[in-house]
């Protein structure tokens, strides 16, 4: 056990004594959280060797720099092969990078799959020297608001990690203020699959060197939601050299859509995600062969646009006055539409409705003396109307019915079948025939 707690201590970089130098272990979930832990306090860490998770939170790692990791002897390496953990988290600690670069070496050792810095400091250069052609388990990499040097001028070091690097699957730096990422930084990365980089300063001007010919070659999630791009263009043109980029989630940015573009987005893509990004019309051209496009909370009037793969469509949260011409997408399942404008639902539109398995429009404002109540109902019936039936979905008008549960108007107001209106007309006529004879 003293050789194992050793082991965890170097792993969460020997966090400093604290007065309330504690582990806890929750054991449903595997998880263990270690505060201001020290060699003085390391008991209670034994119970985190049965843990997946480890966190170690706060404390002072400077007095530590000295650390001397060299040739581990084999009984070392066997306590580190059998240790259960698979994710470590770090946060709220200075981390001296050449401490940090000692220690990194422990993982070779180990299971460890995921790594995540959250709340740190970084704090001058480490000597990665000894990290060349070294191979480490860790396949997910996370930063979240993180201080550190620029990572211009850090090409060196990323070149003695490359062997490690070039392995990685998963890639996350939010929160971070990053506003550039070199081009020979992306070409390290041949592995990655999923590139995080949302809650940053990126601007348009930046992506294009970031993702440059050669610059990570397999990725197909890249998140770029939360930070200061502006251009739709421009971001097309940034990322069109990922040839198979899947998801890529651009919400949370201020976008303009230029008039004409003939950028072509990667043929790959399949996900866009342009949820609040302040368009006010649908922009050109969009990715040829998507399934899903989430353009909710936006200032959309209408949505003409035709996508024959397109299978999923949120546009919840806009000023829709219509429903988009569902024709138009003939793989669609989903349309989400709630809180837009829509006051009514044509029949003919229900019937095509019918066969979507999951649509939403609650928080309209329903007409209850038509189709705005009796389409309603109808869809309802084929059980496809989702999430919000029968509670969001409230008349507007008549002046009457205004608040009432779609759902309860009666089937004498809707009056849109015309045998309704003609059936008391050709009844009114005959009577009023046979008071004249």
């Amino acid at each position: 056990f003293s050789m194992s707690v050793a082991v965890l201590l170097g792993l969460g970089l020997l966090a400093a004594e604290g007065r309330r130098s504690r582990c806890f272990f929750n054991r449903t979930q595997e998880h263990c959280v270690c505060y201001n832990l020290s060699e003085e306090t390391a008991g209670s860490i034994i119970q985190c060797l049965a843990a997946t998770v480890v966190e170690f939170q706060g404390g002072d790692v400077e007095k530590y720099i000295a650390f001397p990791i060299t040739n581990l002897d084999p009984s070392v390496i066997d306590t580190l092969d059998s240790l259960v953990v698979q994710k470590i988290i770090i946060g709220n600690v200075l981390v001296p990078e050449i401490l940090l670069a000692r220690v990194l070496r422990f993982f070779s050792y180990t299971h460890v799959r995921e790594l995540a810095f959250e709340s740190c400091i970084f704090q001058g250069t480490g000597d990665w020297s000894d990290m060349d052609g070294q191979n480490l388990p860790i396949l997910s990499l996370s930063f979240h608001n993180v201080t550190s040097a620029p990572l211009t001028g850090q090409e060196r070091a990323f070149s003695s990690l490359s062997t490690w690097l070039e392995a990685l699957e998963e890639l996350a730096v939010t929160g971070s203020r990053v506003t550039s990422l070199p081009c020979a930084i992306g070409r390290v990365f041949r592995a990655l699959r999923s590139l995080n980089l949302a809650q940053n300063s990126l601007s348009d001007g930046s992506l294009s060197p970031a993702f440059c010919q050669g610059a990570f070659p397999q990725l197909q999630n890249l998140s770029l939601h939360h930070n200061n791009l502006s251009s739709y263009h421009g971001v097309c043109e940034g990322v069109e050299l990922l040839p198979g980029l899947r998801h890529l989630d651009l919400s949370h940015n201020k976008l303009t859509a230029e008039p004409s573009s003939s950028c072509q987005w990667p043929a790959s893509l399949r996900h866009f995600n342009l949820s609040s990004t302040g368009l006010d019309e649908v922009p050109t051209p969009l990715p040829p062969s998507l399934e899903v496009l989430d353009m909710s909370h936006n200032h959309l009037h209408a949505v003409d646009i035709s996508l024959s793969s397109l299978k999923k469509l949120f546009l919840n949260q806009n000023l829709l006055q219509a429903i988009p011409p569902i024709r138009s997408y003939p793989k669609l399942d989903t349309l989400h539409l709630d809180n837009n404008s829509i006051s009514e639902l044509p029949r003919d539109q229900v019937k095509l409705l019918g066969r979507l398995q999951d649509v939403a429009m609650a928080d309209n404002p329903f007409s209850c003396s038509c189709s705005g109540a009796g389409g309603l109902q109808a869809l309802a019936a084929t059980g496809h109307l989702g999430q919000g039936w029968p509670g969001d979905y409230r008349c507007h008008s008549p002046e009457q019915y205004r608040g009432w549960p779609v759902a309860q108007v009666p089937a004498s107001v809707l009056r849109c079948d015309p045998a309704a209106v003609v059936a008391p007309l050709c009844v009114g006529l005959a009577l009023l025939a046979g008071a004249g004879a």
